[in-house]
């Protein structure tokens, strides 16, 4: 996969589940860790913050920022990735449940190293798109 298609997927991913971040808030809260603050309010910053991200990605200028910023904001959600495991334990949710969710716990590795190489631009493309720029 190209970096311009790469990046473009990740845009994607990241935009679309901003968006759902506001559309279905709720599913979002629900993950919260419980010793956090503010459960809705971080539900939308982080929202907005996905949404930002993938934009960020589309743009060469914003491209490095856009990706530490997404890998910074994958870490920090990591906590209510646990969390959603830890309440399908408790809620005895059927094993296909809980190993897809334990599955999901490292993949955010491959994810975090994939937001790395599409924000990280070939210095002819930068130059291109500041030479258009101008």
């Amino acid at each position: 996969m190209s970096g311009r298609t790469s990046r473009r997927v990740l845009a994607g991913i990241f935009v679309f589940a901003g968006m759902m971040h506001f559309i279905i808030p709720a599913s979002y809260v629900r993950i919260m860790p419980p010793w956090l603050p503010w459960h809705l309010e971080l539900v939308y910053l982080s929202g907005v913050l996905e949404m930002a991200g993938g934009m960020g990605l589309l743009i060469p200028r914003t491209r490095r920022a856009a990706g530490i910023g997404l890998i910074l904001l994958l870490i920090a959600v990591w906590p209510a990735n646990l969390q959603m495991l830890l309440a399908a334990r408790a809620a005895d949710k059927p094993i296909w449940h809980e190993a897809l969710l334990w599955i999901r716990l490292p993949l955010q590795l491959p994810l975090i190293w994939w937001i790395w190489r599409a924000s990280r631009s070939p210095e002819g493309e930068i130059s291109r798109a500041a030479r258009g720029a101008r």
